[in-house]
Formats: C-alpha cells, sequence, structure tokens
C-alpha cells in the first residue's frame, strides 16, 4: 500500500482542489455527528467532477479507501472514516440551473439546502425534503442518507425528489443515473433479475421510512421503472460519489396554516397522528412536555401534534375533525416561526436533560408504521426504563419516524456493554412492529450491524452482491452498512482522559448550526466562521480539535498544540455559542482554560500583557495623572503589540469614581421620592476610565426613578480582560480582592457594561465554585434595564419617540438576555431593532494584530449595513464599550450610545 505522504505528494501534482494531510485537516473530519470517530489519513476537497475522478482513482491504485462527506452532520457514523475524507463542500457547492417549468435544479452536491431553498423561493418553490440541519445540510449528504424532514408526509423523501444523479465509482469511472439502466455498473442488471424473488418478497411490506440498509433497492424492479437514482439514494457514500444532482422541486404553499393540537400524552398524540392524514397535512410533528421545557404559546396538554395545512381553509377543517383535549391555530408568519423553532432546535435540546447530564445519539431516527407508533412509543419507555436509561422522544409522527437521544454511558465499560444490549432489544421492538432501524438518517456504524434483525439473510447476502457490483474494490467508505463495523467500537469517547475539562469538550455533538451563515435574527454564533467559512473556526471545529488535541493521536503538542492555538486565535470571546449552540458549548470558556495552559511559564505575547492587564494600566495611568499625555503619545506612536490599524480609544479626563467623589452628598437629581433601594453601581473598567458619560447618565436616571445610587469604595474587577486572555491565576486574585471589597451582601448590582456582567454573573462563579461570596455576587447583577424594571417598576421613563440601530452586546444576547431591555425602550418610545450578530471588536479581539480583517468582515455581516440603512434621525444604540468604539471607527457619521445615556438627555 502506498504510504500517506507517497499519496498526498500524488494527488497536490494531479488535482486543483486542495490535499491536506497535516494534523488538524486529519482531526476536524475525525467525527461527524455521531457517537464515532475514524482518523483519516488526509482531506481533499475536490475543486470539480475531474478532481473527483482523479482522487478516487488515485486513491485505487494505493489501496486507500474514500470517504465523501458534505456538512459532516451525519448521526450514525458514515461521514467519518480511516482513509481519504473527499470534502465536497469548500468548491462543489453551486447551484447550477434551475428549470421552474420543468420544477427542477441541478445541483452539486456541497450545496447547503437552504441556498437552493432560497434560490427557488421566487419562483414559488421549495425542495420538499428539509431536515431541521437545513441552514448548514448539503444535497449530496441528503442523497447519501436519503433524508427527509418534516414535510415527507406530503413531499416524501429525498429519493422522491431524485431525477438523476451524475456519480463516480472508486477508480475513477463515472456513471449517469436515471430511469433505465443505461449508466448501470456492469452486472447490476444481472444481478436485479437473479434475485427478483428476494426484491419482491425479502422487501415487501415497506412503509415511506423504511430506509435502512439499501431500502431503495427494490426500486430497480422491472415494474417500478429499474429507477438507478432512486436505488443509489440512501447508499451512505458506500457505493459511489456524488458530483451533480437533477432534483425535483414542490411547489411552495402560499398561506400554509400551523394548527397546534394538545393531548394528554404522548401516546395519545401518537395514536392521533395516523388518523390526521386524510387532511392532507403537509406536515405531522410531535413532542412531548419532557422535551419543551417552555410550553409558552401552546395549547394545554402533555404533548402536542404540530400540524402544517396549506391553507386556512384546510386548517380548520383539520381542528373540526381532530379530537384533540385543545387546540391552536396560528396564521401569523412570525408566531409559525417561533413554535417551528422549538421543534428544529430539539436535536440540540434533546441532547440535555433536565438535570443537564448528557444524552446521545445513536438511536436517533428509528421508524414504525405511523398506524402503530402509538403502541411502539409505549414499549420504547418501558424498555428504556428497563434498562435504567432516559430519553425524550419527538419527531415526524405522521410518518412514525422518532427521534430520540438517550443517557447512554459510552465511558465505561459497563455502560458500553449496556448500549450493546438495549440496541440489540430495540432493533428487535423495531422490527417486531415491522418498522425500519433507521427512518431517514441512514444506520452507518450505529446500526448496520443489526440489520439482519429487520431484513431476512438473503436480503442481507443480496446488499453485500449490490455493493460489490458497484465497489468490488471495497474502497468506498468500508465498513459501513455491508460488512459493518460493531455498534460499540470507535466510539469517541474512548480517547478522552476522564477529567472536566474532556467532559465539556465532549458535548460538542457536532449537529453544526455554529456553520449556519443564515443572516439575521438575534443570533451570533459564530462570527468568525461565518468570517472565514472554515471549519475550524466554527464552534464544531475548535471543539473538535480541542477533543483530538486531549486524545493525543492525531494532535500531539497537548496543550501547547499550534494547530489548537491557531484555531482559537479568531475565537472573538463573544460566547454566542453558549446560547445559540443547542447544547450550550462555550468556547470562550474553553478558550480561556486552553491560553491559562498553553502560555504556562513562558512569556506571553504582549498584547497578553497591554490588553489583558487594561485595568491595572488605566489605574496607573489615572494615579499618575497622566492621561492627557498618554493620550497624546497614543495619536503618534503605535503601542507595541496591538494592531496599527486601529486607533486607541482617548483615555476619559476626569474618571467616573472621581465625578462620583466630588460631587458631594445629597445630590439626587431632583427627585423628591424617598429611596426603597440602594443600588450599588459597578465602575467598571470601560465606564471608569474610557466612557464615564455613560456612568454619569445612569445616575442621573436611576435617581429619576426614585433609586438610591452607591458605588463601592474600594478598587473592585470583574476580571474580564485577565480571563479572555487566559490569565486565570491573575483573574483569581483580582476577584478574590473583589469579592473581599464587596463583602458579603452587596444588594442589587448595576453593571452597565455586558461584558463586565456577563464576566460577574459566568466566569467569577466558575472560577470560584466553592466561595458562597461568588454566587452571591454572580446572583445580584443586573442590567440597566432590570434594574429599573426590578426596582423602579412604577417609573415612567421620558417618551423618546424615534427609530433606534445599533448593536445587542454579544454577552448580552448570549448570557444576560435582552428583554428588559427591549420592554424599555417600547416604553420609551424607541422604536426598531438592534442588530444580531457580533460588532467584530470583541474587546481585546480587534486590536489584537491579524485580526483586523475578521473584526470589519464581522461588523459588515449585519451591524455596518443596518446603520447605512439607518434613516435620519434614527438614534444609535449599543450598550457595550467595543460596540460604541467599532461603530466610531467604521461607521461615518454615526455616534453610539448607552441606553443610559439616551434617557438621562431625554430627562
Amino acid at each position: 500500500m502506498t504510504s500517506p505522504g507517497e499519496l498526498e505528494r500524488t494527488l497536490r501534482a494531479n488535482l486543483r482542489g486542495e490535499v491536506d494531510f497535516g494534523a488538524a485537516a486529519r482531526a476536524l473530519a475525525t467525527m461527524d455527528a455521531s457517537n464515532y470517530r475514524r482518523v483519516p489519513v488526509g482531506v481533499v476537497a475536490p475543486r470539480d467532477a475531474d478532481d473527483v475522478a482523479v482522487a478516487l482513482a488515485l486513491c485505487a491504485e494505493a489501496g486507500v479507501p474514500v470517504v465523501p462527506r458534505g456538512g459532516g452532520t451525519s448521526i450514525a457514523g458514515q461521514a467519518t472514516g480511516t482513509g481519504v475524507v473527499l470534502d465536497l463542500n469548500r468548491h462543489m457547492d453551486a447551484l447550477l440551473a434551475v428549470d421552474p417549468a420543468a420544477r427542477t435544479a441541478v445541483v452539486q452536491p456541497g450545496l447547503v439546502l437552504d441556498r437552493l431553498r432560497d434560490a427557488v423561493r421566487p419562483h414559488g418553490l421549495t425542495f420538499g425534503p428539509d431536515p431541521s440541519t437545513h441552514s448548514r445540510c448539503t444535497l449530496g449528504g441528503m442523497i447519501g442518507n436519503n433524508a427527509c424532514g418534516a414535510h415527507s408526509v406530503a413531499w416524501g423523501t429525498t429519493a422522491d425528489n431524485v431525477a438523476e444523479l451524475a456519480v463516480t465509482s472508486y477508480g475513477g469511472t463515472a456513471h449517469r443515473l436515471a430511469r433505465g439502466w443505461a449508466g448501470a455498473p456492469a452486472g447490476l442488471r444481472e444481478l436485479v433479475e437473479g434475485n427478483l424473488a428476494v426484491l419482491r418478497t425479502g422487501m415487501s411490506g415497506g412503509f415511506s421510512r423504511r430506509i435502512s440498509g439499501y431500502g431503495g433497492l427494490d426500486a430497480l424492479l422491472p415494474e417500478r421503472g429499474a429507477d438507478l437514482a432512486r436505488a443509489f439514494c440512501g447508499s451512505e457514500g458506500t457505493l459511489a460519489v456524488v458530483t451533480e444532482a437533477v432534483v425535483r422541486l414542490v411547489e411552495l404553499p402560499a398561506a400554509p396554516v400551523l394548527v397546534v393540537l394538545g393531548y394528554a400524552d404522548e401516546g395519545a398524540a401518537a395514536d392521533a397522528a395516523a388518523g390526521l392524514l386524510p387532511h392532507g397535512p403537509l406536515t405531522v410533528e410531535g413532542m412531548a412536555e419532557d422535551l419543551v421545557r417552555s410550553p409558552a404559546g401552546l395549547p394545554r396538554g402533555g404533548a402536542w401534534l404540530f400540524v402544517e395545512m396549506p391553507d386556512e381553509g384546510a386548517a380548520r377543517a383539520l381542528l373540526r375533525g381532530a379530537d384533540a383535549l385543545d387546540a391552536a391555530l396560528v396564521t401569523d408568519p412570525a408566531g409559525q416561526r417561533a413554535l417551528w423553532r422549538l421543534r428544529e432546535d430539539a436535536a440540540g435540546t434533546a441532547t440535555r436533560m433536565p438535570d443537564s447530564t448528557m444524552a446521545w445519539p445513536g438511536w436517533e431516527d428509528c421508524a414504525v408504521p405511523p398506524a402503530r407508533l402509538g403502541g411502539y412509543l409505549r414499549e420504547f419507555r418501558a424498555l428504556l426504563a428497563a434498562h435504567g436509561l432516559r430519553g425524550t422522544p419527538y419527531g415526524h409522527f405522521g410518518e412514525g419516524c422518532v427521534h430520540v437521544r438517550i443517557d447512554f454511558d459510552l465511558v465505561t465499560r459497563e455502560g458500553v456493554a449496556r448500549f450493546r444490549t438495549f440496541s440489540e432489544e430495540l432493533a428487535d421492538l423495531v422490527a417486531a412492529h415491522g418498522g425500519s432501524l433507521s427512518g431517514e438518517h441512514g444506520d452507518g456504524q450505529a446500526r448496520a450491524e443489526l440489520l439482519g434483525r429487520m431484513y431476512g439473510p438473503e436480503v442481507i447476502a443480496l446488499f453485500a452482491a449490490y455493493k460489490d457490483v458497484w465497489d468490488p474494490a471495497g474502497g468506498m467508505n468500508p465498513g459501513i452498512l455491508v460488512r459493518p463495523a460493531r455498534l460499540d467500537e470507535n466510539l469517541r469517547f474512548a480517547v478522552l482522559p476522564r477529567t472536566p475539562f474532556a467532559g465539556e469538550v465532549a458535548t460538542c455533538v457536532g449537529v453544526a448550526k455554529c456553520r449556519s451563515t443564515e443572516v439575521g435574527g438575534a443570533g451570533v454564533m459564530c462570527p468568525s466562521y461565518r468570517a472565514t467559512g472554515e471549519e475550524r473556526h466554527s464552534t464544531r471545529g475548535r471543539a473538535r480539535l480541542l477533543h483530538e488535541m486531549l486524545a493525543g493521536e492525531t494532535i500531539t503538542g497537548g496543550w501547547r498544540s499550534p494547530e489548537v492555538a491557531e484555531a482559537l486565535d479568531l475565537c472573538l470571546g463573544c460566547k454566542g455559542c453558549r446560547s445559540d449552540c443547542p447544547v450550550g458549548v462555550d468556547v470562550a470558556a474553553y478558550k480561556a482554560e486552553f491560553l491559562h495552559r498553553h502560555w504556562a511559564g513562558r512569556l506571553r505575547p504582549v498584547s497578553h500583557y497591554v490588553l489583558g492587564g487594561l485595568p491595572g494600566w488605566l489605574r496607573l495611568i489615572t494615579a499618575l495623572r497622566a492621561t492627557r499625555a498618554v493620550n497624546a503619545a497614543a495619536r503618534r506612536i503605535p503601542l507595541p503589540g496591538l494592531a496599527r490599524e486601529r486607533a486607541l480609544p482617548p483615555l476619559a479626563p476626569v474618571p467616573f469614581t472621581r465625578w462620583w467623589r466630588g460631587r458631594g452628598p445629597g445630590v439626587r437629581g431632583g427627585s423628591t421620592v424617598t429611596p426603597a433601594v440602594t443600588v450599588t453601581l459597578w465602575p467598571d473598567t470601560f465606564s471608569e476610565y474610557l466612557a464615564p458619560e455613560a456612568g454619569r447618565a445612569a445616575v442621573r436616571v436611576l435617581e429619576a426613578a426614585g433609586l438610591a445610587v452607591a458605588v463601592p469604595a474600594r478598587r473592585v474587577c470583574c476580571g474580564l480582560t485577565y480571563v479572555s486572555t487566559g490569565r486565570l491565576d491573575r483573574a483569581r486574585t483580582v476577584l478574590r480582592r473583589t469579592l473581599d471589597a464587596v463583602g458579603e451582601a452587596p444588594g442589587p448590582v448595576l453593571v452597565l457594561e455586558p461584558s463586565c456582567a456577563a464576566a460577574l454573573r459566568t466566569d467569577l462563579p466558575a472560577l470560584f465554585p466553592d466561595d458562597p461570596r461568588a454566587h452571591r455576587l454572580a446572583a445580584a447583577v443586573r442590567t440597566f434595564a432590570e434594574t429599573l424594571e426590578e426596582y423602579a417598576p412604577h417609573w415612567t421613563p421620558p417618551r423618546l419617540d424615534r427609530p433606534v440601530a445599533g448593536q445587542t452586546h454579544c454577552h448580552q444576547h448570549a448570557v444576560l438576555g435582552d428583554a428588559a431591555d427591549r420592554r424599555l425602550r417600547e416604553r420609551a418610545g424607541l422604536s426598531g431593532e438592534l442588530s444580531g450578530g457580533c460588532c467584530g471588536l470583541a474587546g481585546n479581539f480587534g486590536f489584537e494584530p491579524g485580526h483586523h480583517a475578521v473584526s470589519v468582515a464581522c461588523a459588515e455581516e449585519q451591524l455596518l449595513p443596518s446603520l447605512r440603512a439607518a434613516a435620519p434621525g434614527t438614534a444609535v444604540l449599543a450598550d457595550g464599550f467595543s460596540c460604541r468604539t467599532q461603530i466610531a471607527q467604521l461607521s461615518e457619521g454615526h455616534r453610539a450610545r448607552h441606553l443610559a445615556e439616551l434617557l438621562a438627555e431625554a430627562l
């Protein structure tokens, strides 16, 4: 066999696309969204079908297997492999043609589903299959797994919506597949004609979600037109590589209506689902109360069916015929989106049990005939209980397809043994109900070993023969579907040390919501991935690199790993992943821990000392009365270790606390109300030295609202800059001093700077888990709007009656929440929405060398376009100092202010 080094050189010499056999590239491809891990020898990103053919020919000559990969969201392990991974998402992602009259589109395999849907929506069309990963899954992956999604009740599986396929087999031979035998590999027609009885009887009794194995093989029967393209769908990369597809489009309903039906329990909802199908629904989705943590907006019940109908008339007819406990009919598109978001996030939400323990895929999508669903779910729940396991079923009840994540112990020998036993018994249960082990996502390594429990031995033998006709050398994704690997080997947890940090890193399940490129909305994750488009800069990519660093197989440098350091360098620390990732992966916290260990005992980058020690430097400059000299020098002399593209914001002539001390006693902004509450106003570094006008404005508003204001007499600091640069020992020292200064019972603590408030809410208790003072202070922290709402509920803010634009701070979005801010803005007559995403400056990030281009790209995604589109007279709001600085430096004619400033000016 050719060595990896020789193969890499040969591929580089013959391909136009990228060839990367380095540690980082291999590490990023070891896992998909499953429980499994296989280490490839290298990654190839082909430019086109010719590149694919050459790569397959060279790999076949070298005896190295090939695994095609799209978005890497497969949940059964089929997008991982030990050979060469073909990354089809990087370059082969084009929409080649759309024919609205014929209702077809020609796509490359790496095209993301939502890009196709966005492109054909102006024609009133869509692609019917719509898995919940639609914002990042690729058409090639959907073909490989025969993906379905919520609307398969109306529009079928991916196989039902594929007209033609261009594929290339191992060795480099191209095939064009449609109906008829043209393009078939040698021997396939003879194989089918010799096994007609097996195809007609061994695969009979199927239903729409029979996806397992080569479940579409009976499409090759003569009475079904020998549909080669349909039979190929669901082959999970084991036959050949898709290089182009002609897909069918369906008419998009003009005004669909969502009907939500409430039932007493899950079994009742499941029993009712099949009876709704004669009404012609577009989808029938089900979930129970153990998945929906906040049932706001849902009708009464312990379980619900989400039924989408093509129009209001059909929806009302359904309501009259449905025997539900309660119901809601939703015509408003925004209301529908909010409810559907509950369902789309379920794959991640179900990964966290109510007690915050993890649940895992493995039995994510088995299906039974819809009429059997209620009985099956009752027996499934009983089986879980018998094994001491927990899971929260949900899914496509109208098609009998159930998604569930289960709290398997996949680390200990006993836990893995239970996983195997449960899997075998569940496979028997599914088969007893006439079901399919996979209902839409493929079998991969998770279930392929158990296919014999669903199909008879003749069918299993036919599957093997079908694979061998297409792939006689066995080079396409070996170990999947045919001659499969065991379901309890290659588990990704086995390589990790048993440490708390490893446990946190392992929570990334790979659903890749961080790879979404959808613009708009309040979401933040993941700004650096959106700017670069590189997997290593996604939340998932960084978690995977840390996983491999801890495993020590592909990334061998440990905490000194340059590959991990490079990937984390462009993490803005926005914490968007903490809230937007369905399982709450917190890469900002991981980065702080990594930097802490990476630089232990070594000289750090200059920026870590300059920016990481910012509170100390500013305090020293102020104590020396050197503010004016430093401002003048900063305008002329570049500061070592900082980006030369950035001008440093000037220091304020008078710090906030000096103004406060010189203000004199008894000054209360004109209020005659005796204060009932004293609010401690936190003098964060930014409000103290750089923007004291925000602090002064807050004092004026708070006192006008009838609140007394106090400022800590001793020096305090949230430790943010030390945490963000990984100087955790220094952060603990600073925060310990802060806790001593604040005392035992601080009362409400108002922190104007969102990043500092977030640090006190989350980083402080994480650094001092056993100090009750840390938890009390964290619980006492309030934002400006929260303080007014909670402690001055009867105060009426001044009316500004202006539109607003600007930026919601990413830490506010991720940690603090902005509901109180929205209500306060509404009461003050401030209309409009602030930008989601991240401003891109992100504290020290935008001032560090090499970050300027990414910083600007982040701002250009949402913030700067919103400011350019703002009408004259629009007030620009940004509570974060970084956001205000970014706006001042990158936009023309806009001065952003803290909400406290706007209200104070209007008093």
